[in-house]
């Protein structure tokens, strides 16, 4: 712990911590004590007396106690650490107040006493002879010790004061493990639904925008054969939306794949992974060595760190190979990306690493880089099968 010094904002904010929690302490220890004639408003009142502490503390020492989940009912043994709580501080409080009182008040008496005697007539005069240089000297001397003592010991109090809290205000381990349990659930609930709606969009376009456009590039080049009798502006104009229809139809296909390829719903990520690496720019070696089939939310991740990963290459490592292996070891799938590159990528340069590992975190795995300057570029990512 850091000794304030006596001037220091610190050493005031401590001190004020503790004499402002005792008056706070009797007022909420009192009407905890009142209110348990009223059981319901007593569990009512409790959480607010609760946050009035907790803003206390946010207020003088500039930390945050963090909330515990509203008590449910007298069973909840969270609503009864709070009323310990609240019937404690103020005894807490007390000892702290009369220590730091004490302190910086006879650190004041002893620093004062050097001033005139008749200062001191009552009632430090009727005890001791003030005229005395040896007694005002030793009067100083014990003042100028409960001067550095004083900020030591309101430090002390109010971390005293703060350990009570954090055991009894905060989230019990039981709870803080019910809370990541119950996120962890929710969070695999909102992976598998975003995964379920790509798989949905894509099926919709596949079949309705996919396949008007598959019909239109085919009438449009049916008039374009057999049409040519029209004068040249009107073939022209045939020839141009000709040609903006096929272009079309492959920007829509590309964007259908890389929302879901169907493939990797049909026939798994092997298949779908020789897609990604036969339309590569670069030769692409890929070892998939999966014997049973993982999840449908980790096989889409699996993917998507491929697809991205071998765009990456083809846009910045200035590579002439790359290499993917992908295998699974129990409950781990396993993907490495390698590539020949220039090297140098990292992952606060761009939006490309940063979204892999995003995705690779959504579903608690884990990545790793490794691009020295000059290369070669490894991707690395262990992924959760399960």
């Amino acid at each position: 712990m850091k000794v304030p010094r006596p001037w220091s904002r610190r050493a005031w904010l401590d001190t004020a911590h503790v004499m402002i929690g005792l008056p706070v302490g009797v007022l909420l220890g009192g009407l905890t004590l009142v209110l348990v004639v009223a059981p319901r408003l007593l569990m009512r009142a409790v959480p607010r007396f609760t946050g009035v502490q907790r803003s206390r503390f946010e207020a003088f020492l500039g930390l945050r106690i963090p909330p515990a989940q509203d008590p449910s009912g007298w069973r909840d043994p969270g609503m009864w650490r709070q009323i310990g709580y609240h019937l404690l501080s103020p005894l807490v409080s007390l000892v702290g107040v009369i220590l730091v009182a004490v302190t910086w008040g006879g650190a004041i008496v002893g620093l004062l006493a050097f001033l005139p005697a008749k200062i001191h007539e009552a009632p430090l005069e009727f005890v001791f002879d003030l005229r005395n240089n040896r007694v005002v000297a030793v009067f100083m001397l014990v003042g100028l010790a409960l001067l550095v003592l004083a900020p030591v010991l309101a430090r002390a109090m109010a971390m005293l004061d703060l350990s009570v809290a954090r055991a009894l205000l905060e989230p019990s381990r039981t709870e803080l493990g019910q809370r990541i349990e119950t996120l962890t659930e929710s969070r695999a609930g909102v992976i598998d639904a975003a995964d379920a709606e790509r798989r949905r969009i894509e099926r919709d376009l596949h079949d309705g925008a996919q396949q008007r456009l598959v019909s239109l590039a085919m009438n449009l080049g049916l008039a374009r054969a057999t049409l040519t009798d029209l004068p040249e502006p009107a073939r022209e104009a045939i020839t141009r939306a000709h040609e903006e229809a096929k272009q079309a139809l492959k920007e829509l296909r590309d964007f259908v794949r890389g929302l879901h390829p169907a493939v990797l719903n049909d026939q798994g990520l092997d298949a779908a992974l020789s897609g990604v690496a036969a339309r590569a720019p670069i030769p692409v070696r890929l070892r998939v060595d999966i014997e049973r089939r993982t999840t449908p939310t980790i096989e889409a991740v699996a993917f998507f760190i491929v697809s991205e990963a071998l765009t990456n290459i083809a846009k910045h490592a200035a590579a002439t190979k790359a290499e993917v292996s992908v295998r699974r070891e129990r409950d781990r799938l396993h993907v490495l990306v390698h590539d020949d590159g220039c090297g140098g990528a990292r992952m606060d340069g761009g939006t490309g690493l940063r979204g892999l590992a995003q995705r690779v975190d959504s579903v608690d795995g884990t990545l790793r880089l490794s691009s020295p300057l000059g290369g070669p570029t490894t991707i690395e990512v262990e992924l959760p099968c399960e």
